[in-house]
């Protein structure tokens, strides 16, 4: 059957998305920041690919369950919990690096077809990682990414990522990788935490205060 993450997948929901993504204005400042949800080593993620991503699963929510509802609040936890995930894939993919490791499409492929096989066909398996994972039909390539990234970072170290020893080795070379990558987020969105793999709440700013003229 479809695995659960070794770390800590935001919860997310199909009901309660449907209000239209916000629109967020870019921040000023350095090139590296403006316009950016967060950078992530040399890599910038842009607020417009968050805001695209936000809508396609939004979208997805939408025609998977019309009657749905969502409120303002639920829609700021979607943001966040998009700008966390797509946080986390640079963080796995640093940490397979850092141990020689990749994933192929081939093992993608193959995880996908076999969990759909138990499930009845693709559809089923979309609609199923869309309604209890909150992955869009786009990002079923990456979940199946991450979901084998974490088995290989726990492999490599002869454990178990299914185990509370092979959960400890992934945390610790997430946090590591998480580290090494000094990701900075943007602090409306929070601050990511690299010892919890996760958006904290923030209270630094984005860029430094210019001083005051004299």
């Amino acid at each position: 059957m479809i695995r659960t993450r070794s770390v800590p997948r935001p919860a997310r929901t199909a009901a309660g998305i449907l209000l239209a993504a916000a629109v967020l204005t870019a921040c000023g400042g350095s090139p590296a920041h403006q316009g950016a949800a967060a950078v992530v080593g040399d890599e910038r993620i842009p607020i417009a690919a968050v805001q695209a991503k936000v809508t396609e699963l939004r979208d997805a929510a939408a025609a998977a369950s019309p009657g749905g509802s969502g409120t303002g609040t639920e829609q700021a936890g979607l943001v966040r919990r998009t700008v966390a995930e797509l946080v986390l894939d640079r963080v796995i993919a640093r940490a397979l690096a850092d141990r020689g490791l990749t994933v192929s499409e081939g093992e993608i492929a193959q995880a996908r077809q076999t969990d759909a096989q138990l499930l009845g066909g693709d559809a089923a398996l979309q609609r199923q990682l869309l309604l209890r994972q909150g992955v869009a039909p786009a990002d079923v390539p990456g979940f199946y990414r991450q979901q084998i990234g974490i088995k290989k970072i726990a492999s490599a170290a002869g454990q178990d990522a299914r185990t509370e020893q092979g959960d400890a080795v992934v945390r610790k070379a997430l946090a590591d990788a998480g580290r090494e990558l000094r990701v900075e987020v943007n602090p409306r969105y929070g601050r990511w935490d690299p010892q919890q793999i996760a958006l904290v709440d923030s209270t630094t700013d984005w860029l430094p205060q210019r001083a005051p003229s004299a």
